[in-house]
C-alpha cells in the first residue's frame, strides 16, 4: 500500500521522543511518508488524518497505551501492518502480538529496544523481524 506517490505511510505512536525521532528519521531516509504521535490518544487522531498502511507502536505510554491502542485498531476495522516495541519484557510484546492477531490484525512484528536500524528497516519492509 501506498498514498498514491509510491511511498508506504508509517506512523510512529511513542512517548520516548528520541526513539520517536530516529524510527522517522529511518523511515524518512527509506523513502516512507512519516506521522508521529507521542501517545495514544494522540495516535488516535493522527491515524485517522495520516491512514497510515505500517503503525509502529509502543507499548508502554500515557494516556492510551498499546494494548489499549491495539484494541482500538480492532474496532476500527483497521488493515494496517503493525510493528510493536517494547523496552520490557519481550514476553509483553508477544501478548500484544497474540491480541493483535485476535482483533484481526494479521501482519504483526514484535521489537524490543533498542532497536537496530537493520532490524527496523526488515520490519518497515515486512521482511520477518
Amino acid at each position: 500500500m501506498s498514498n498514491g506517490d509510491g511511498q508506504a505511510r508509517l506512523l510512529v505512536v511513542d512517548d520516548d521522543a528520541d526513539f520517536a525521532r530516529f524510527v522517522c528519521e529511518v523511515g524518512e531516509r527509506y523513502d516512507f511518508a512519516v506521522a508521529s504521535a507521542g501517545n495514544g490518544a494522540i495516535g488516535r487522531r493522527r491515524f485517522r488524518e495520516f491512514r497510515p498502511d505500517i503503525v509502529l507502536l509502543d507499548l508502554i505510554m500515557p494516556h492510551v497505551d498499546g494494548i489499549e491502542f491495539i484494541d482500538w485498531l480492532g474496532t476500527e476495522g483497521a488493515h494496517v501492518r503493525l510493528i510493536v516495541v517494547t523496552g520490557f519484557n519481550p514476553n509483553y510484546g508477544r501478548l500484544a502480538e497474540k491480541l493483535a492477531a485476535a482483533r484481526g490484525l494479521s501482519s504483526v512484528a514484535v521489537l524490543t529496544k533498542p532497536v537496530r536500524i537493520a532490524t527496523l528497516l526488515k520490519a518497515l519492509r515486512g521482511d520477518a523481524a
